[in-house]
């Protein structure tokens, strides 16, 4: 018995105990080179790629179409990421790209509204040129309430949401925005909001006594004037009837997906306006200024939750032309441009026209236009959007206002020339600029 089971494992272990068969052991190795070789090239080509390659945003068709036939494009999804394949490479067909990121390209490919036209004709928002606060809420983690707020009441979250961060409330809730100074005269407010119940609403305090807490269904809540946020009635309040009322219906607007809502305080004068669309206009109301603004949430629940998207707050000037007059150069928040591309959106309708109308009713002044960016990103990348970007300027004032081309030069500077720090999100903000510099003859 005890031979058989010794002669048994004689035979299984034989085979393991034989050299390896030549054959085999030269199929493995060519095997293990032409993996090596793949791998090489895998490499070799993602470096190329990303050295030399031209990077359009999916949604700018036009940055493909500029480029050279014999120059290779890859494309950025809107947080201008490079979008690669399973091997990481960029991938370099803009429907298999559109397809990674998940992107329609019919959607996409809809002709934006130009500046002046459409909805956006009569749009005269304006914001301020020195950022006084910004919050995207990318500077903590998901889960975290933004440090850089202030907790008042409630419960509230930072969240992702279709890509991007947003702060959700789960029921009435309070923040306040701390500034690094009163609010001035002239001021701008600027946030994003979102709900799924039209019965739910915000308001905005500027000025609430010291020691008070408000909460959304608090007596303190009502002070006079605010600012309410509200699909039945949205504008400036004063629901103790000392002060001028101006509001409008947007019913359906906040539900139907986040919009966007703004302040423009000059001094006494106020206008709200909800996207586009100017809901309130007052020439003489007192909103107050402080160090923090109150935005108060109400009614939101884990199922009906309330979205509020960046905020910012700038601080106003004074006419363009006299600030330019005055000191030569003049930087302006107000000329927006699509995700990672030179196509100016249509929200800078009011910059632009008062651009064009400085330059008509001053025939003798000629300018050049810096496009800035901040730090983020790739310096020569940077460098090439901003020279684009302030091109694009130039080519719309000519092509708008009848501009003689030899009255306007432009270049960008990517980031060579900060005018804040790149330390902050406000100085960040700061630095992403188009400046007006005024030319001598």
């Amino acid at each position: 018995m005890r031979t058989r089971l010794t002669l048994c494992v004689i035979a299984l272990l034989t085979p393991l105990l034989l050299p390896p068969d030549p054959a085999e052991a030269q199929l493995r190795r060519i095997r293990r080179a032409a993996e090596s070789a793949v791998n090489s090239e895998i490499d070799r080509r993602i470096q190329n790629l990303m050295a030399n390659a031209i990077r359009c945003s999916l949604g700018d068709p036009s940055c493909a179409d500029d480029a050279a036939d014999d120059e290779e494009v890859i494309y950025t999804d809107k947080n201008d990421e490079v979008i690669v394949d399973d091997d990481g490479v960029p991938i370099t067909d803009r429907d298999e790209a559109a397809e990674r990121a998940g992107v329609d390209l019919a959607e996409e490919s809809d002709p934006a509204e130009e500046p002046g036209t459409g909805v956006w004709a009569n749009y005269d928002f304006v914001p301020g040129d020195r950022v006084l606060f910004a919050e995207d809420f990318t500077g903590a983690d998901v889960g975290d309430f933004p440090p850089r707020l202030e907790f008042v009441h409630g419960n509230m979250e930072i969240v992702d949401w279709d890509g991007e961060r947003w702060l959700r409330a789960t029921s009435g809730s309070t923040f306040a925005v701390l500034l690094p100074e009163t609010l001035p005269e002239q001021f701008t407010l600027e946030f994003p909001i979102h709900w799924g119940n039209g019965n739910m609403w915000a308001r905005v305090l500027f000025d609430v006594e010291e020691g008070v807490l408000p909460r959304p269904r608090g007596a303190n809540a009502y002070q006079p004037p605010h600012i309410q946020i509200d699909e039945r009635y949205t504008g400036i309040h004063d629901f103790q009837g000392d002060s001028p009322v101006s509001t409008t219906a947007i019913s359906g607007r906040i539900t139907g997906g986040p919009t966007t809502f703004r302040v423009m305080a000059d001094g006494r004068h106020v206008r709200v306006y909800m996207d586009e669309q100017r809901v309130a206009n007052i020439p003489q109301t007192d909103l107050g200024r402080s160090e923090r603004i109150h935005v108060l949430l109400a009614d939101a629940t884990d199922q009906n939750p309330t979205f509020v998207g960046p905020i910012r707050v700038a601080a106003g000037g004074r006419d363009l032309y006299d600030r330019l007059s005055d000191a030569g150069r003049v930087a302006t928040q107000g000329i927006l441009f699509d995700v990672d591309s030179d196509v100016i959106r249509a929200e800078s309708t009011p910059t632009l026209e008062e651009i064009g109308e400085m330059l008509v009713d001053h025939g003798e002044l000629r300018i050049a236009i810096e496009g800035h960016t901040d730090s983020t990103g790739d310096d020569t990348h940077n460098l090439d959007l901003s020279d684009r970007r302030a091109n694009a300027v130039r080519q719309y004032l000519i092509d708008a206002y009848g501009i003689d081309s030899s009255r306007l030069e432009a270049q960008g500077y990517g980031e060579a020339n900060p005018a804040d720090s790149n330390d902050t999100p406000e100085g960040r903000q700061n630095n992403r600029r188009v400046e007006l510099v005024q030319l001598g003859g």
